[in-house]
C-alpha cells in the first residue's frame, strides 16, 4: 500500500484471503468465476510486493527495491490490461456477441502488457521508485514513452481495464466497471504524486466486490443456464 510496509502487507494479506474463499467458492458453484475470483488474489500479491518496496527503502537495500519493484509492476503493466478483459470472456454467455469482443481486448492487453513489462526487465534501471508525501511514486521510463506520450498510454491502458467490466452483460461486473471509473477519477484529481501506488490500491481493493459477487452468485439471477 502507499502508505506503509506494514499496511502493505495487512492489506495484501487481506485480499489473498478473500482471494481464496472466492477461488473455493468458485470451484464449487461456477468455474466461469474462477478467472474472476483470481483478481483479489493477485491485488494481494501485489500490494505484498509492495511491502517489499517499502521495505528495501527504508532499509536502504536498492536491490531489494528493484525486485520487488519489478514485480509490483509486473501486475500493474502485465497482468491487469490482459486478466480482466480475459476475466470478462470467461464469465460472458457463449451466446453473448460481446463475447469475442473481450477476447480481442484480451488479446491486445496482452501485447500491450508485454510492450510495457518486459523492457523493465532487460533495462531494469527504467524503473524508478521515489517516496513523494510519504507515498510510493513509480516513474521511470517506458517503451512507448519513445512513440507516444504517457498520456496515451495510460488512456488506452484505462480502456484495456475498464471498458470489458462496462460492456459485460452481468450488472454487478458493469458496477465494478463503474467503481473503476471512480477509482480513475480520484487517483487523477487527487492522488497524482503518487498515481500509480494510489490507483492500483483503490482498485484492489474495489476487487472485494468480486468476492462478493461470487459469494452470492449473482451472475446467477441474470443467466440461469449457465449458473445453476
Amino acid at each position: 500500500m502507499c502508505f506503509s510496509e506494514s499496511v502493505s502487507i495487512i492489506a495484501g494479506s487481506g485480499l489473498l484471503v478473500g482471494g481464496a474463499y472466492a477461488g473455493v467458492k468458485a470451484w464449487t458453484v461456477n468455474k466461469r468465476y474462477l478467472p474472476v475470483s483470481l483478481m483479489p488474489v493477485f491485488a494481494g500479491l501485489q500490494q505484498l510486493s509492495e511491502g517489499f518496496v517499502w521495505s528495501g527503502m527504508t532499509g536502504g537495500d536498492s536491490q531489494l527495491v528493484q525486485a520487488s519493484a519489478l514485480i509490483y509492476i509486473f501486475f500493474t503493466w502485465f497482468m491487469w490490461p490482459f486478466w480482466i478483459p480475459l476475466s470478462v470472456f470467461v464469465l460472458e454467455p457463449k451466446e453473448s456477441r460481446r463475447k469475442y469482443i473481450f477476447l480481442f481486448f484480451a488479446a491486445v492487453g496482452l501485447g500491450f502488457g508485454l510492450i510495457l513489462y518486459v523492457p523493465h526487465l532487460i533495462r531494469p534501471e527504467w524503473v524508478d521508485v521515489t517516496i513523494n508525501s510519504r507515498s510510493l511514486a513509480y516513474e521511470g521510463t517506458m517503451l512507448l514513452d519513445f512513440l507516444m506520450p504517457r498520456s496515451v498510454t495510460n488512456a488506452l491502458y484505462l480502456a484495456l481495464i475498464i471498458l470489458p467490466p462496462l460492456m459485460s452483460r452481468y450488472r454487478h461486473m458493469f458496477y465494478f466497471g463503474l467503481t473503476l471509473i471512480g477509482v480513475t477519477v480520484v487517483d487523477f484529481l487527487f492522488l497524482r504524486y503518487a498515481y500509480i501506488s494510489f490507483f492500483c490500491l483503490l482498485a484492489g481493493l474495489a476487487t472485494v466486490h468480486l468476492i462478493y459477487i461470487i459469494s452470492r452468485n449473482h451472475c446467477r439471477h441474470e443467466c440461469p443456464e449457465l449458473f445453476a
